[in-house]
């Protein structure tokens, strides 16, 4: 059974969440919990902590669902395992599992953003009699591709260094956040705002040319209108804590999701399925081949949305019609 979470645990606070500490087989997860009804799962994705659903929660449990976001293994209050490989996909999904059957439920919509969207999409792909419904932020679904994708990241950065590239390497991007972990983060989330984005034409951050680091080429200045200082300092305490170890394994295991999902090469997504990007996300745009495809990779879509103006951090940066967006097509899949 879930057990609330000690007073010296949480560094945040979500207004009429509880916070919970789940046992899952590969560990420990915490979670924010608020509502009663059907269960939604929400999954974050780099760098943030379940604190990034903090606006959707309340909308969510309003509107009559069990509204639960959790920290993904590695960041948080969650387990952070030593091992690399321990970070692959299908632990992802094994976690999301387990924390369906420890909050006493057999099924779960799912929502993620970023990272989060792919482990909530192979959620719903692995795991169809559970997941029954799947939302993606940022992210598009895409079927599994051929090509290995290390070497693919390799080729997309020419004479620069794209950005999954530089993290593959344990210790490397470690060595650069860790001195400022508050400013890097404040770069990055800053570079892939929408309002404080780098303008067209501007090198870009997501590609790191030789001898240098990500944070040449972040946006300086203000910080994006939805990022408070104070909800900085909830995440840079986070990760002050926890460094980015956890979280950067993600990425050091493409390869290895590449070998264990190559059974479901090609696989269509059949669940009732939303997505709501960016207009200025680079996630968006570079993988607008994707969501052309929607028809055929993903038949069960309900809707599919882009905002205008908006980056990468949508269910902060546009919170409102994000929830509205969100709220009305969970009530359709749950009609």
């Amino acid at each position: 059974m879930p057990q609330p979470a000690t007073a010296a645990e949480p560094s945040i606070t979500v207004p009429g969440a509880v916070h919970r500490l789940v046992d899952v087989p590969g560990g420990r997860i915490h979670l924010l919990e608020q509502g009663s009804g059907p269960l939604v799962l929400m999954i974050h994705g780099f760098p943030e902590t379940s604190y990034s659903w903090r606006h959707q929660l309340p909308a969510v449990a309003a509107a009559g669902f069990r509204a639960v976001a959790v920290d993904v293994r590695g960041y948080g209050r969650s387990s952070a395992p030593g091992p690399v490989d321990a970070y692959r996909m299908t632990a992802h999904v094994a976690d999301n599992v387990g924390v369906v059957h420890a909050l006493g439920e057999d099924s779960a919509t799912v929502v993620g953003h970023d990272w989060g969207s792919s482990i909530a999409a192979d959620s719903a792909l692995l795991r169809p009699d559970m997941f029954t419904a799947v939302a993606m932020l940022s992210v598009p679904y895409a079927p599994w591709n051929p090509v290995r994708p290390t070497d693919g990241f390799e080729r997309i950065g020419g004479d620069e260094e794209f950005y999954v590239s530089y993290f593959q390497e344990p210790g490397r991007a470690e060595a650069e956040i860790d001195p400022d972990v508050r400013g890097w983060l404040a770069g990055f989330y800053t570079s892939l705002s929408g309002d404080t984005m780098p303008p067209p034409g501007a090198p870009s951050p997501f590609f790191v040319p030789t001898g240098a680091s990500m944070r040449d080429r972040f946006s300086g200045g203000d910080l994006p209108s939805w990022l408070s200082e104070e909800d900085l300092d909830v995440y840079s305490a986070d990760f002050r804590r926890t460094g980015l170890s956890g979280a950067l394994n993600r990425y050091r295991n493409v390869d290895r999701d590449w070998e264990d999902l190559s059974a479901w090469a090609g696989a269509r997504l059949t669940s009732p399925a939303l997505f709501i990007g960016g207009g200025l996300d680079s996630s968006t745009t570079w993988m607008a081949d994707a969501i052309a495809a929607y028809p055929t990779t993903l038949p069960g879509l309900v809707s599919s949305h882009i905002l205008d103006g908006a980056g990468h951090w949508i269910q902060q940066e546009r919170a409102a019609e994000v929830n509205a967006l969100l709220t009305t097509w969970l009530r359709t899949v749950h009609a």
